[in-house]
């Protein structure tokens, strides 16, 4: 099989990943529920995972990053704290459903929601939202990159902008991180949510929250903490009021190792030998009759993802064209991401997405060029 939904989740995990995970199993307790040998092990494990969070995404310390089990429940965590009634929030087409939806449940509350349009190359314009904002507007939550054109987006100037207006800045970085560099100091996000099994090629159900120290956010689920149990109510203090419950303490012993090999890799190689990978899939299928391709190539800056119909067939058949005939893993449909797909004029057979990953080689990719261009051929 050529895996090529590397957007959707990295099935192929490094090595030391899944090492971790498996040794993990044999010899981590609780962390935060005991004071012998493997719940200290947990315990210094999350510690260290914690650390290496923020230091990969420029955040404020182990203490300011909390884990989760995706970006889709750090998201909900987020707005569902920082977003009240009356407030106004501004977001784009470009969203996933894990922004949309709290955000919908938001506005249904009374909160007040700009959707910014995107043209038909996936862009939405800073001038538009900065031209969005108005006296009771509250943040800006928006995704870093599109999983559906691969189009990243400038959080630089947008935490700028969120600066000038006394603005908070959160931003999905579920397609971004492990596929471009994030400093949310420096960017000036105030709070980030990540998932640890795409870009970072951790496992599933692994992820978490970065929080600027200077931003409250609520507990969204109350329970068991390891501390302050005869307290009628939650700790308040980070990372605890963001993790009641167990951890995924085997989850998080290979996000850990999957950090490490990012950092040990380097985030610029990966990225050129992904940006490598694009090139030559675009090249190669751009050239193909009957071929529409969506998303901006000029950017400066992307990942991973070419996005495509094939004339005459939905996205779908395509798919599985390409699939049963071929062995290509893709992607098809609308990728829980509605809005973009309503702005490309795709709302009805959706795209075919082609996401690459470390893992993936040249070889593979002209392979995958060449299927589409006898699918696509099949038709004439």
């Amino acid at each position: 099989m050529i895996y090529l939904d590397n957007a959707a989740t990295t099935l192929y995990k490094p090595e030391p990943v899944r090492k971790a995970v498996y040794e993990a199993m044999g010899t981590m307790g609780n962390s935060g529920r005991g004071a012998w040998g493997p719940a200290l092990e947990a315990s210094r494990l999350v510690y260290s995972v914690r650390e290496k969070a923020a230091e990969f995404f420029g955040a404020w310390g182990g203490e300011s990053a909390a884990f989760t089990c995706n970006a889709t429940e750090a998201l909900n965590i987020a707005v569902s704290s920082l977003v009240r009634k009356g407030d106004h929030v501004i977001t784009t087409q470009a969203e996933h459903n894990s922004v949309l939806r709290p955000l919908y449940r938001k506005e249904k509350e009374g909160a007040e929601l700009t959707i910014l349009p995107v043209d038909k190359k996936g862009n939405f314009s800073l001038e538009d939202m900065e031209k969005a904002v108005r006296e009771n507007t509250v943040a800006v939550v928006c995704t870093h990159a599109s999983n559906v054109t691969g189009n990243l987006f400038p959080a630089e100037e947008i935490g700028k902008l969120c600066a000038r207006h006394k603005l908070l800045f959160v931003l999905d970085a579920s397609q971004s991180a492990g596929e471009a560099p994030i400093d949310m100091q420096k960017m000036q996000i105030h709070v980030l949510c990540f998932t640890g099994h795409k870009g970072l090629m951790g496992p599933q159900g692994t992820g978490g929250i970065c929080v600027d120290p200077q931003v409250k956010i609520l507990p969204f689920k109350v329970g068991g903490s390891g501390i302050l149990s005869f307290d009628r109510e939650h700790p308040g203090c980070m990372p605890e009021a963001l993790e009641a419950g167990t951890l995924n303490i085997h989850g998080l012993a290979g996000l850990g190792a999957a950090f490490d090999h990012l950092q040990a890799t380097g985030l610029e190689k990966i990225m050129e030998h992904e940006n490598r990978l694009t090139e030559i899939f675009y090249e190669e299928v751009r050239r193909i009759p009957g071929i529409e391709i969506y998303g901006d190539f000029s950017l400066p800056g992307r990942t991973g993802i070419v996005s495509l119909n094939v004339e005459g067939y939905t996205s779908k058949e395509a798919g599985d064209a390409l699939a049963r005939r071929y062995g290509i893993a893709t992607r098809a449909g609308v990728h829980c991401a509605p809005l973009i797909h309503q702005a490309l004029g795709t709302r009805e057979r959706g795209t075919l997405r082609f996401s690459f990953s470390w893992f993936n080689t040249e070889e593979e990719i002209r392979k995958a060029a060449l299927a589409v261009k006898e699918i696509a051929k099949a038709l004439k």
